[in-house]
């Protein structure tokens, strides 16, 4: 799809839903996940979008509700973890956690095997398997042979998602259009316009999500096809942009706004 790489203009007023992924649209990616760190400026602006838009920011990102909560604490957002299998659905809400099923525990055991030594990061989701290798790009390839192999092991109902840095496995239910929807379903998102900002093969399909329903999808330095209606260059442009069209007065927060 043709996307608009010119988002200057400012969004027109009305009721927006936003929703972001996490690494590569608001943090620069990293050669291990607990490598990023988050800026009492980035918490800032979130707090202030959330207050603007009275609740309608939720995260929807790949990583466990857990890690998030530590990366960005004490910032506590609504949230959908690995991909829609974990939710909390408001900032204070019980998390409704996913475990790791004994099949998909022992092929993660015989992959972590297989890559010990190597330079390659097994991350563990529960029902989640996720294969890093940002700092070994030339083993992008034997990841991705054994985690197809694993899926022709599982039983049916799991699907391999190959990224730009990386490959994962994980339940076909994991999506993050499914994610917005439910969102979408529920106050204080329902009756407003999505917004999605990501930047990966698994954000794909809460881009089209939101493209359904009328709303702005956008892709963080986009590589090759996408249906993202638009495209944002680079992490500091996507956090710039956000400023720009729904943080207005984020700069007058106070740091004691972030206490817990």
């Amino acid at each position: 799809m043709n996307i608009q790489t010119d988002l200057t203009p400012r969004l027109s007023d009305g009721r927006w839903a936003l929703f972001l992924d996490i690494d590569g649209t608001l943090l620069e990616h990293a050669a291990h996940p607990d490598s990023v760190s988050v800026s009492d400026g980035l918490r800032l602006l979130l707090r202030t979008i959330e207050r603007r838009l009275d609740g309608a920011l939720a995260f929807i990102t790949g990583r466990s509700i857990a890690a998030v909560d530590g990366l960005f604490d004490p910032l506590r957002l609504r949230i959908a973890g690995l991909y829609g299998l974990e939710h909390r659905l408001t900032p204070n809400g019980q998390i409704e956690a996913a475990d790791e099923p004994a099949d998909m525990a022992a092929l993660a055991d015989e992959i972590e095997l297989e890559l010990a030594g190597k330079a390659v990061y097994v991350e563990r989701k529960g029902p989640v398997l996720a294969i890093h290798t940002r700092a070994a790009p030339h083993l992008l390839a034997r990841a991705t042979e054994l985690v197809e192999a694993a899926l022709a092991r599982l039983p049916e109902g799991y699907r391999v998602i190959a990224g730009n840095a990386g490959v994962e496995l994980m339940p076909l239910e994991a999506a993050k259009g499914a994610a917005i929807r439910r969102f979408m379903q529920l106050d204080p998102f329902s009756g407003r316009r999505p917004v999605f900002l990501g930047d990966d093969t698994s954000d794909e399909n809460g881009f089209e999500t939101v493209n359904a329903a009328g709303g702005i999808s956008i892709r963080v330095k986009p590589q090759g096809e996408t249906a993202a209606r638009f495209a944002i260059a680079d992490v500091a442009s996507a956090i710039a942009w956000l400023e720009a069209n729904f943080g207005g007065g984020a700069e007058q927060a106070s740091r004691g706004d972030l206490v817990a």
